[in-house]
């Protein structure tokens, strides 16, 4: 039998590997209308990618637990609205199947609940290539926590300094950061280069598909993991 891998890269999903950002922007919006606590559309997307709890915490500092459940209720509706709408982004498959084929444990580090991860799985289909998957169900809460890093690790039996992380958002960045992870920024959430530079992201990319090209060239973090 082969060596398990000594090495690791964790993938976020949602705006990194899957174009999902802007339907959750979307749903969110909705859901705080429905919920009769409309926020802005700017202000949803810079939350996009931390932890639902936080997100409200953030977006709806002064309601009540009722209004936040029911808005989170309704954005749960509304996102399953866009399912059949959504699309891998730019490179997705074809960067999980070279870091795969290096050796590396692939593992998709998301704290997505079951029914919104199967589906995403579903539409990467790419389990060939996966080591391992977190879900909601590993941690309390979602990033920038780090506890969805160190699950992630953990499922792999990998140390932090064998491991790099890819995410769209300063919350992976700093989730990650948190662990001792070094993490890729990909722009395709909608977060500018120089704010995940500024959160601590060790290199930035436009998307999945240059970090590929970085990588076939000997360049990045990845190409550098041993």
């Amino acid at each position: 039998m082969p060596d398990a891998p000594s090495t690791a890269v964790l993938f976020d999903i949602d705006g990194t590997l899957v174009d999902s950002n802007y339907a959750h922007v979307d749903a969110w919006s909705r859901a705080f209308r429905e919920a009769g606590s409309p926020v802005e559309g700017w202000r949803i997307h810079r939350s996009i990618g931390m932890d639902s709890g936080k997100l409200l915490e953030a977006l709806l500092p002064d309601a009540s637990d009722e209004v936040r459940s029911t808005a989170k209720q309704y954005h749960a509706a509304y996102y399953a609205e866009h399912a059949p709408r959504l699309s891998l982004l730019p490179g997705a498959r074809e960067l999980l199947e070279a870091v795969a084929g290096l050796g590396h444990a692939v593992v998709l580090a998301t704290s997505a609940p079951g029914p919104d991860l199967e589906q995403l799985r579903a539409l990467l289909d790419a389990e060939q290539w996966l080591a391992a998957v977190t879900s909601a169900e590993d941690v309390e809460a979602a990033k920038p926590d780090p506890g969805i890093v160190k699950v992630a690790l953990g499922k792999v039996g990998i140390d932090a300094e064998h491991a790099v992380m890819i995410g769209d958002a300063m919350w992976d960045v700093e989730a990650s950061g948190r662990v001792g992870v070094p993490c890729i920024g990909v722009m395709t959430g909608g977060i500018g280069g120089d704010e995940l530079r500024g959160a601590g992201a060790a290199e930035v990319y436009d998307d999945a598909a240059a970090v590929l090209a970085a990588l076939r060239e000997g360049n990045g973090p990845i190409a550098a993991l041993r």
